[in-house]
């Protein structure tokens, strides 16, 4: 799961960066991320790919308590890409920014009036690798974006280059179980 955790942490910041990006203040509420990632070496496309094989050859009781503690998380698992569920509350949206990543800094500028581009440096903490990244986002109102980012981070001791597209919708209004980010 360490690669997906990386890719939740980074929507946290994109989701930043969304409101630093936009005269218009992001929704609050309900959002959605889908990212999709491919490195250089395969690893973690194989890594994923086991677990996905894991989570389907688990009895049908265990796998449906599995998925439901991962959909509390917000975390669900498709073939196509991940997605994490993020409550953005008035006050963060207010603030146009949400905090990064524990440990992580970010600088974000704008690049036109619906676009931007970010730079990320995390440190590594509690078994991650340090990790750093660039990419571009663009942004279609407050309810949506989509994103290029290119992360570089360390797989079985060896550096490792991963790509990643995402994207952000907004949902709903009321977040539900899913808490805000602090």
């Amino acid at each position: 799961m360490r690669p997906f955790a990386l890719a939740a942490a980074l929507l946290l910041s994109a989701v930043a960066a969304q409101a630093q990006a936009q005269t218009q203040k992001m929704r609050p509420g309900l959002w959605e991320h889908s990212v999709t990632m491919k490195s250089q070496s395969g690893q973690m496309e194989a890594a994923m790919a086991q677990m996905q094989k894991s989570l389907a050859s688990m009895p049908p009781a265990q796998r449906q308590q599995m998925e439901q503690m991962m959909a509390q998380r917000g975390i669900g698992m498709g073939p196509k890409g991940n997605t994490v569920k993020v409550c953005i509350s008035p006050e963060q949206a207010d603030l146009d920014r949400i905090p990064p990543q524990e440990g992580c800094t970010q600088d974000v500028r704008r690049t036109g009036p619906g676009s931007l581009a970010m730079t990320f440096s995390c440190p590594g903490a509690k078994g991650q690798p340090p990790t750093t990244g660039e990419g571009t986002m663009t942004f279609s109102g407050p309810t949506a974006y989509t994103g290029q980012f290119k992360v570089n981070t360390v797989s079985q001791g060896k550096p490792e280059q991963i790509d990643m597209a995402q994207t952000g919708q907004w949902l709903a209004a009321d977040c539900g179980a899913i808490k805000p980010a602090r």
